[in-house]
């Protein structure tokens, strides 16, 4: 049952070329950058991405792209003033881009997480992005068919973790990590500390370990001398 690893590239050393992975956080925070770093030193090629932007040298996942080591990026937010690298391959033909609106994006990765065959949205009907799915009226309502988003792999960064992979997660780790966990086939958590099992409050368990595959303590520096009301 214990379920953590040595290191960050043990963490990810058989992710094969071509595998559809998962990368929570919004931006640099949230995001589980020394595993994507780790990830990044592979050399991989042909990869999916499902990120909710287009990366930046920052957290790493620009540096993925930049490489040429993403054939496809899914992602509701591609274009913004640090995805220099997303920007350049897209133009030049060099990846493939699938834009999903914000909302929709987490509810295709939790329709896949909950086993779902997918969900009808209003988003999007009318436009570009409904194209050549299923529409239908519901109360004189038009919606498009949005189908679930798993992945092969999920990278995320928690809090804090028990020896069987519990996430407890803080602040801005909240975002898209806690439902990627739900939707890939192995879940590899990114945390600042690991602690005895037993020492979790059950009612402070975001993530269940049943969900979890891989756990790796990365302690960051602010966090040992930060004080306790910064560590609320």
């Amino acid at each position: 049952m214990d379920r953590v690893v040595a290191s960050c590239d043990e963490a990810v050393a058989d992710i094969p070329n071509g595998a559809s992975i998962m990368i929570g956080g919004f931006g640099p925070p949230g995001v589980p950058v020394n595993l994507v770093r780790a990830l990044r030193q592979r050399g991989l090629h042909d990869l999916v991405l499902i990120y909710c932007g287009g990366g930046t040298e920052e957290d790493g996942i620009g540096g993925l792209i930049a490489d040429g080591a993403v054939r496809k990026l899914i992602t509701s937010f591609p274009v913004h003033p640090g995805a220099h690298a997303v920007r350049e391959r897209y133009l030049q033909g060099e990846i493939e881009l699938e834009v999903v609106p914000q909302g929709t994006f987490v509810e295709r990765i939790r329709a896949a997480g909950a086993g779902l065959g997918g969900f009808y949205s209003p988003t999007g009907v009318g436009t570009e992005l409904a194209a050549g799915k299923e529409v239908r009226l519901i109360d004189g309502r038009a919606f498009v068919l949005e189908l679930p988003l798993p992945a092969d792999y999920a990278l995320i960064k928690a809090f804090r973790a028990d020896q069987w992979g519990n996430l407890v997660y803080r602040r801005t780790m909240r975002n898209f990590n806690p439902i990627m966990a739900t939707a890939a086939r192995m879940v590899i958590a990114e945390v600042d500390e690991v602690v005895p099992v037993g020492s979790l409050s059950p009612e402070e368990i975001e993530t269940p370990c049943l969900f979890v595959d891989r756990v790796v303590e990365v302690p960051r520096d602010w966090f040992r001398h930060a004080t306790s009301a910064e560590r609320r």
